[in-house]
């Protein structure tokens, strides 16, 4: 009787641990390129009809990693805010598995697939040496 209460206690605090939200962490925007893909629309003939497809491809950077992820907006006019057209620019971004969140500055997420994870490579305080002739 006593392991069907902890049982029963443990199983009730199962889906409040569910409902814990990964926080928001400072990133630096390393890099984003907008990028268009060509879809066919429909074939005339012997002719495809196509459209292209806006898609950003965003570089950022959180700690000590580089995330690549892709990101396609649902109408081909949306536009990213214009802080982030900086590079350098911080983003406050959250990872939650293959998706990296970020959220815009009027505070609505945007959701991203992550493509690519690199390690950030270290900034050289070195000096470079003159050529030799």
């Amino acid at each position: 009787m006593k392991l069907l209460g902890v049982f029963l206690a443990c199983a009730s605090l199962l889906p409040a641990s569910y409902a814990v939200e990964r926080q928001y962490q400072n990133g630096k925007i390393v890099n984003i390129e907008q990028k268009h893909t060509t879809r066919v629309l429909y074939w005339q003939v012997d002719t495809p009809i196509t459209q292209d497809d806006p898609y950003y491809e965003f570089s950022v950077q959180l700690g000590d990693t580089v995330y690549m992820s892709k990101y396609t907006p649902l109408h081909a006019s949306d536009t990213l805010p214009d802080e982030w057209s900086v590079p350098g620019a911080t983003v406050q971004a959250r990872l939650e598995g293959h998706h990296l969140y970020l959220r815009r500055p009027s505070g609505v997420e945007m959701d991203t697939m992550i493509a690519k994870r690199m390690a950030a490579k270290a900034q050289s305080t070195r000096i470079p040496e003159p050529a030799k002739k």
